[in-house]
């Protein structure tokens, strides 16, 4: 039974992306080439891995306990190539961090670009995941730091304050709600036509499914890749959305929008970071956590 931690990674890779050819993607591997990888590693272990369906695939109970031992070994990889990072100049170290939509387009870029740029040989991936999905990323370690807001269980892993943000609706200022309300329910907006993140964006899978809790879907009309732009279409008059406050109060400034809060208790979000267990972290990690908190 041999596997380098080319194998390892790719492995994960799919397991994560839920498809080899995504996890070849992200392996930066031919499909062809992936493919057999993962068949060889099948014919070594002697047990199926992967159960592949049409529309992606699943994990075998083999390939389960096999995607535990992967991250295991692969973050003891990681802490190896760290470690002798200090007696090998220029030697790159990696951080994986997951992050809801929230932090990652408002707190996070000012943030990282301070840590990357006194770390000129660190790389991080940074990955968006919903605050769920998060928790139990983390928990199974398939990455080192975690995002998530406040409002989810985040059971036995070890959390730090990060930011505090609130969502609200954005119209245009000319729009019947501008002005009327101090607050509104997330219920109460679903009759009107949204202008919002793409689909794959944890954000707006999450609005997706409070409006389905409600009986109602959400009417999309148009999709973005940032808040930014969502204002900048509301205030066009082609829809209303829901940012961080922080975005409306920053486009405010050069829109013509109005930020009405949202009342439902989801709205108010208070993040933290999540690790496993911050004592296990390699000291680039627990460094990274560090800085989030104090910038």
């Amino acid at each position: 039974m041999r596997f380098d931690l080319t194998d390892l990674l790719l492995f994960r890779n799919i397991a994560e992306a839920g498809s080899i050819t995504r996890g070849a993607e992200r392996s930066n591997l031919a499909l062809a080439a992936a493919s057999t990888r993962v068949r060889q590693m099948e014919e070594s272990l002697g047990a199926a891995l992967l159960v592949r369906r049409r529309q992606g695939v699943t994990l075998t109970q083999p390939g389960m306990t096999f995607l535990q031992h992967a991250r295991t070994l692969l973050g003891q990889a990681e802490r190896l190539r760290e470690d002798m990072g200090r007696y090998t100049e220029g030697l790159a170290g990696h951080i994986r961090v997951l992050s809801n939509t929230n932090a990652l387009t408002e707190f996070l870029p000012e943030a990282l670009s301070a840590f990357l740029a006194a770390h000129p040989h660190v790389s991080v991936d940074l990955e968006e995941r919903l605050s769920g999905e998060i928790v139990g990323m983390i928990a199974e370690g398939a990455a080192e730091i975690g995002i998530v807001a406040g409002t989810v269980d985040r059971g036995a892993l070890e959390t730090f304050p990060f930011r505090r943000d609130r969502f609200v609706l954005v119209v245009a200022r000319d729009h019947p709600l501008a002005g009327g309300e101090t607050q509104i329910p997330f219920a109460a907006i679903l009759d009107h036509e949204f202008v919002g993140l793409d689909r794959s964006s944890a954000l707006q899978r999450f609005l997706a499914a409070k409006a389905a809790r409600a009986g109602r879907p959400l009417r999309l009309r148009v999709q973005l890749r940032s808040f930014d732009g969502v204002c900048r279409l509301v205030e066009c008059g082609v829809g209303v959305g829901v940012v961080p406050e922080t975005t409306a109060q920053r486009a405010k400034r050069i829109m013509k929008i109005a930020a009405i809060p949202l009342s439902d208790a989801w709205a108010e979000r208070e993040l933290f970071l999540c690790v496993r267990s911050y004592a296990g972290l390699t000291p680039l990690a627990r460094e990274l956590v560090n800085h989030l908190q104090r910038n």
